[in-house]
């Protein structure tokens, strides 16, 4: 069979039409996999994380959010009431183990002068005292005197300032010489030993602390002239007990008070 030449284009018009067809359709089925292909290459940690939807009322503010306590120990905050301080302790006093001694109904106390029945350790600082008034330099008292709470007592009231600029300030002379004097002068009579065996015992010097003046003798009477005069004694007697300088040691051998006054 013969087939005519102008048939020739026309039939090679339908392949190449029939080829761009098939073409296309392998195209579009390509690019519309392409998508899903592509999501599946990427890696979890690429993608975002989930978003939580918000909980009640929604609201994110900073001042909705519910604050963290502290730490044990912090402090309360400015809307807090403090605490109470804690009570202040009670601070004992010496129950006036410095004050004269006198009950005019009780029998009179034992006046000792021999050194020798004191215990050692009070023996020791009486002496130690003596020496340092006979050197005549005050400043010998100071490691005797002390500092802080155990520190001799000077006054009945409180002192301001240097314990020894203190002494020299009662001292008739500049340099504390007369003071040194009286310190030794008393320590050089009769003492008593009060209230033993209790928190408060000590020994006093001179014995007259705890004597009614009322009822010293005549020899008595010469060694308080020895520290006083007689206007100080007419006065002392009014007042019904000897209120000049007296010493007290504890039986451990402290210097508790150097003191004079009611």
């Amino acid at each position: 069979m013969n087939f005519p030449m102008s048939g020739r284009p026309m039939g090679l018009v339908l392949y190449i039409r029939l080829a761009a067809c098939c073409g296309a359709i392998a195209l579009v089925t390509c690019l519309a996999s392409s998508p899903a292909y592509a999501l599946s290459e990427i890696k979890s940690e690429e993608l975002p994380s989930p978003v939580t939807p918000p909980t009640g009322d929604g609201a994110s503010s900073p001042g909705g959010a519910i604050p963290v306590p502290g730490p044990l120990g912090t402090p309360p905050s400015a809307s807090q009431p403090a605490a109470p301080d804690a009570a202040e302790p009670d601070i004992p006093s010496d129950g006036g183990s410095n004050r004269p001694r006198v009950d005019p109904q009780a029998p009179l106390p034992e006046v000792v002068y021999d050194l020798g029945k004191l215990p050692e350790s009070v023996r020791r600082m009486h002496d130690l005292i003596i020496e340092a008034c006979k050197s005549g330099d005050i400043e010998k008292l100071r490691p005797l005197i002390g500092k802080g709470d155990s520190m001799t007592q000077l006054s009945l009231a409180d002192i301001d300032g240097d314990a020894i600029a203190f002494l020299k300030g009662l001292s008739g002379d500049p340099d504390g010489q007369e003071i040194l004097a009286i310190l030794e002068e008393v320590l050089g009579a009769g003492y008593v030993h009060v209230d033993a065996g209790t928190p408060q015992e000590l020994y006093v010097w001179p014995y007259f602390f705890a004597l009614p003046l009322d009822r010293l003798d005549a020899r008595q009477r010469v060694e308080l002239f020895k520290i006083v005069t007689a206007g100080d004694f007419d006065d002392m007697k009014q007042f019904g007990a000897y209120i000049f300088y007296r010493v007290g040691i504890t039986p451990a051998g402290r210097w508790t008070f150097f003191v004079a006054g009611d």
